[in-house]
């Protein structure tokens, strides 16, 4: 890469000119500010101590070097202590010829290592997934894919809270309402007829809490009194002593939610290479913590209860196991953490949790440290912020929340509309629109969410996520079917892009017939060389993305492409441009924009239409 060939021959430069050698590390490398003229900028003030001149002198002891001895470099400019280069357009033209039909272009190869294990989705199986998991669900998908593209080995893994006192209460609330309705006599999906018990449980359960108050209790005793709650701690206890009317009622519910939840999962386009349930490893996390108590690590109190003490971490104590023998979240969280790191050994271990769980993961990291495991440094949270409506914030259990199945429906509705009034479908048919109209709502959905920087909160407005002409999703996917409709039309028009050999027949030597009165020279207009800085920067822009473990980064660097070709597309004419040459190199770029939109798209998990 040409960043390579300005370091080694800024350290030559050093070299040769001051007598001194000097690491890479020393050398301050940036692409050049897009208000300034140039393409790179080599900071030069970490060097003045080693040159004893003005910044101004070392940049053009540095320039006059770097572009005799470089043949790429066509001029350079000074700016105070900032050295700027400008490539020649030979460099843009031959990285284009040598890349526009890579099929592996900004990806790296797999390596032969640890793999990474990215975990996300985690749903409670008594409720239906909403807004909230479609964000952790895109989150996750999109950084697996980054990762790979990387070169990472990466499993993707979906644990999933099968067990504990929020299934307990769904369950419960059935057994008392219930009256035997199934997803086909309710003609609700499975993970939504659960999910209505959750919410009249916690009807019932706030009646309860209520009444208590009135009798004269404390509102926190009487949150622990109610009647309710403790029906469901029963079951929980019966439920981990493997009662048999008990786990029979459990397999069955959660049996109707998995089923509700693939049908989310297929619709929403997220995978996951290994399904785990907390039901298969929370034991290990006893286990753990057993070991853990024997050897003196952890304390139990006169009730039972087993603790571990982190007040020496400037943290409190946390609970592992309660009184009655029964594990909580952090149980089951040291437990597969174990499992994860005995069958896989990954190099890393990220878990995609939203951020009110912060001191949930700085906790695990202790204890796991505090029993020995040394690689708990191997685990990594990213925690992203919370998504938000126009209207407010959602509850589950008070029934508020936005199901993912029924935003989903909302935003095909939304981009069915959109699109009918803009008339892009008008020769399209039925099945064909049914597709598109699919592939607008969900990229919409998709590159909204993925375009924020994940530490952020959000606000999510399905009706400005739809918008071809601002920074969403549709007008990206708009950008690419023009792409591919100019394509078509130059292929109708007799000009072709296959390559003769390795470097496209426009970029051959030889010079034109004597009767054509064609140059043979390509003159680039500004912003196709823009156009190529930017596919230039894509490799970079993944390697970005994926040390950051930011899908927005990919997300906007999409955008600014498709705004740039956009820009080119309106003043740059293609196939009514006279010198054949010139047509062909814009439709190169064309060609190769439009492949790495979809690469970039495709990393997010977002698919492009070919025709729009």
């Amino acid at each position: 890469m040409i960043e390579q060939l300005l370091l080694e021959k800024t350290r030559e430069a050093v070299r040769v000119i001051y007598g001194q050698e000097i690491s890479a590390e020393l050398i301050g490398f940036e692409k050049t500010k897009k208000e300034i003229e140039g393409d790179f900028t080599i900071v030069v003030f970490p060097l003045l101590r080693i040159s004893r001149k003005s910044p101004e002198a070392t940049a053009h002891d540095l320039g006059e070097y770097l572009k005799t001895n470089i043949d790429w470099i066509r001029e350079y400019i000074i700016i105070k202590g900032f050295l700027n280069i400008t490539l020649k357009e030979s460099f843009w033209l031959e990285f284009l010829g040598g890349n526009w039909n890579e099929p592996d272009y900004g990806l790296q190869q797999t390596r032969d290592e640890q793999p990474v294990i990215v975990e996300y989705s985690s749903p409670n199986t008594n409720k239906p997934l909403h807004l909230g998991h479609i964000r952790n669900n895109l989150l996750g998908f999109s950084l697996g894919k980054i990762l790979e593209a990387n070169g990472f080995r990466v499993i993707k893994v979906n644990l999933v809270n099968d067990r504990g006192i929020h299934i307990c209460k769904s369950m419960l609330a059935y057994m008392k309402w219930g009256n035997g309705e199934t997803p086909e006599s309710s003609g609700m999906k499975g993970d939504h007829l659960v999910g209505k018990y959750y919410v009249l449980f916690d009807k019932q359960y706030k009646e309860q809490v209520r009444a208590l108050k009135e009798s004269g209790l404390q509102e926190d005793e009487a949150e622990k009194q109610a009647p309710l709650l403790m029906e469901a701690q029963e079951i929980l206890r019966k439920w981990e002593a493997r009662n048999q009317e008990t786990f029979d009622l459990w397999r069955m519910m959660n049996g109707w939610v998995y089923k509700g939840f693939d049908e989310t999962y297929n619709h929403l386009g997220v995978r996951f290479d290994l399904v785990q349930h907390e039901s298969s490893t929370y034991l290990s996390g006893k286990d753990l913590v057993m070991k853990g108590l024997e050897q003196g690590l952890l304390n139990q109190k006169d009730d039972g209860s087993i603790w571990a003490d982190l007040k020496d971490e400037g943290l409190d104590e946390k609970v592992l196991l309660r009184a009655d023998g029964t594990s909580v979240y952090m149980t089951q969280d040291l437990g597969t953490a174990q499992l994860r790191y005995n069958e896989l050994n990954p190099l890393k271990m990220i878990y995609v949790v939203g951020n009110e769980q912060i001191y949930h993961f700085d906790v695990l990291k202790i204890i796991l440290k505090k029993l020995g495991c040394e690689w708990s440094d191997r685990i990594f949270h990213l925690s992203y912020g919370m998504v938000e409506l126009p209207h407010g914030k959602m509850k589950s259990r008070e029934g508020t929340v936005v199901d993912a199945d029924d935003l989903m429906e909302e935003m095909y509705q939304t981009a069915e509309k959109t699109t009918r009034e803009l008339g892009k479908v008008n020769e399209f048919s039925d099945d064909e629109a049914t597709n598109l109209f699919s592939m607008i709502g969900l990229g919409a959905l998709k590159y909204f969410i993925l375009k924020v920087d994940p530490k952020k909160n959000m606000l999510f407005d399905p009706a400005e996520s739809i918008d071809f002409t601002g920074n969403t999703g549709p007008f990206i996917q708009y950008t690419y079917a023009r792409i591919q409709s100019l394509l078509r039309k130059a292929e109708s028009a007799g000009l072709s892009l296959q390559a003769t050999g390795p470097v496209p027949r426009v970029f051959e030597t030889e010079r034109p017939a004597a009767r054509s009165p064609q140059p043979a020279v390509i003159s680039l207009k500004p912003v196709e060389t823009s156009i190529l800085k930017m596919l230039y920067a894509f490799p970079q822009t993944i390697r970005q993305a994926g040390a950051e473990y930011s899908p927005a980064r990919i997300a906007n660097y999409a955008y600014e492409l498709a705004k740039e070709y956009n820009t080119f597309y309106q003043e740059i004419p293609v196939l009514k441009e006279e010198n054949r040459k010139m047509a062909e190199t814009r439709l190169l770029i064309s060609a190769f924009t439009g492949e790495v939109i979809k690469r970039s798209m495709s990393l997010l998990g977002i698919e492009v239409p070919s025709r729009m």
